[in-house]
């Protein structure tokens, strides 16, 4: 049998600044406990909704609450952590704690919750930037994504695994029986072709015209523009969507919306679209809003700030460039 690495092991060889070990040390240990609450299921009574709302104006299921207050807490107490923020909580978390060589971690505690009850996959994503010297406040946590010095997530399926960067390639982690995250999976690569995409087509009446057209010329296959047949996949959890993209190649598209034309997206910058967008792009596919603007060159002006995402195939992305 292959002896495969452990996470820990996979971090402390590389070059990488002190602290930040502890920081993922900590990421892997969370998620791995995530893992098997969301396993217990109603076995653990984590099914069904909370009966609270957060700062999305989103019906919060138990397995949010239950996960956003598991990594608060094991974030809070690792030392080279300076504060923390989550797409659940209102504000951002300092943790009092400021000097040199700290971190601010961001989080996704759950993506996809409307899968928990249907057994379908969610998982967890995270983004690690660097801490100021000074005091913690929300702006500090205001960087572009091209300052992440770690971004990754934890899937929650068939099999639970963990997929991360620290800006030298893309790793994968699957859990074990003994709850150890070990290496089976090593500079990954996203095909820059493809013949998947992934997108909700129920909102297909609510898109922008250019979105419409490169839909449309997937739908036709090799009888239309593209010259070639296209399946569809939609998993309604981004981190599953994307782990497939990383896996074998496709296109994750979530557009602007005409329903709410002064909003820019749907999903977080912050939360999902930077930390997505630097895996993407160390696997060597694209990351932006429209198939031109880098989703991590983009300046954030909020902490829940909302973007349009079109990522993946590197080509794929291109051709929705220029629909």
């Amino acid at each position: 049998m292959t002896a495969h690495v452990r996470l820990n092991d996979h971090v402390g060889a590389l070059e990488m600044p002190e602290g930040l070990p502890a920081v993922l040390a900590v990421l892997g240990e969370t998620c791995a406990a995530i893992s098997r609450t969301v396993a217990g299921g109603a076995l653990v009574g984590a099914l069904g909704a909370s009966g609270q709302v957060n700062v999305q104006d989103e019906e919060q299921k138990k397995l949010d609450v239950i996960t956003n207050d598991m990594l608060r807490e094991a974030l809070a107490a690792c030392a080279p952590v300076f504060g923390l923020a989550s797409e659940e909580l209102d504000t951002a978390e300092p943790t009092g704690r400021t000097g040199e060589g700290g971190y601010l971690v961001l989080f996704d505690p759950l993506d996809g919750s409307s899968n928990i009850d249907i057994n379908a996959p969610v998982g967890t994503i995270f983004s690690v930037l660097p801490a100021p010297s000074g005091e913690v406040d929300e702006a500090a946590f205001l960087q572009p994504g091209r300052n992440q010095v770690a971004a990754g997530y934890a899937l929650y399926g068939a099999q639970s695994m963990l997929v991360l960067t620290t800006g030298r390639g893309v790793a994968a982690f699957t859990l074990d029986s003994d709850g150890q995250w070990l290496r089976t999976g090593e500079d990954l690569a996203i095909p820059a072709d493809t013949r998947e995409f992934a997108i909700n087509m129920s909102n297909q009446r609510h898109w922008a015209e250019p979105v419409r057209r490169y839909i449309d010329g997937c739908l036709q296959g090799r009888d239309g523009p593209r010259g070639k047949d296209f399946n569809m996949r939609w998993v309604a959890a981004m981190v599953a969507d994307v782990h497939r993209i990383l896996m074998r190649g496709g296109v994750f598209l979530y557009p602007w919306d005409a329903r709410e034309p002064n909003r820019a997206g749907k999903l977080r910058l912050m939360y999902e679209g930077n930390p997505m967008g630097l895996l993407v792009e160390q696997a060597g596919g694209k990351a932006t809003t429209d198939g031109r603007q880098a989703i991590l060159d983009i300046q954030p002006t909020e902490l829940h700030q909302r973007i349009a995402v079109a990522l993946g195939s590197a080509s794929e992305i291109d051709a929705f460039a220029s629909a």
